[in-house]
């Protein structure tokens, strides 16, 4: 047979370095991305934005009105529905959200609104808002 003179002969141990681990060995075998940040750009590039929609004069004017209501009725404790855009910081475009809860403040020196759980938005990312007392 071929191998019957090294058979039972012993296991080779290098002299001048220690032996690997089987981790540092196994690390040599993992699978490694030869394009570096391509499945990033792949992820990017599939991640869905929605264009802004540009609303019209009347239902800008409408958006308007309804702020309006709710200050100078007192109504910012209640409840209301606001649909907004936010703007993508990678691509052109963005997504809508829709908050449900209550209005902290309305600023219209810098046309924002501070919502109860600290978030901003700004008026003119509003597309649409509701509410039981705006009926």
């Amino acid at each position: 047979m071929k191998y019957d003179s090294i058979i039972n002969l012993p296991h080779y141990e290098p002299k001048y370095h220690k032996r690997m681990s089987k981790m540092q060995r196994a690390a040599q075998f993992n699978p490694f991305s030869a394009l570096t940040g391509y499945d990033d750009m792949v992820k990017e590039v599939s991640r869905v934005v929605n264009e802004r929609i540009e609303i019209s004069e009347d239902k800008k004017e409408e958006i308007n009105n309804k702020l309006n209501f709710l200050i100078k009725n007192n109504k910012l404790d209640s409840f209301v529905s606001i649909t907004y855009f936010v703007s993508d910081t990678k691509k052109d475009g963005g997504k809508y959200f829709k908050y449900t809860g209550k209005i902290k403040k309305i600023d219209n020196i810098n046309k924002k609104i501070i919502l109860n759980n600290s978030k901003i938005i700004n008026i003119y990312d509003i597309i649409n808002i509701s509410s039981k007392v705006l009926r």
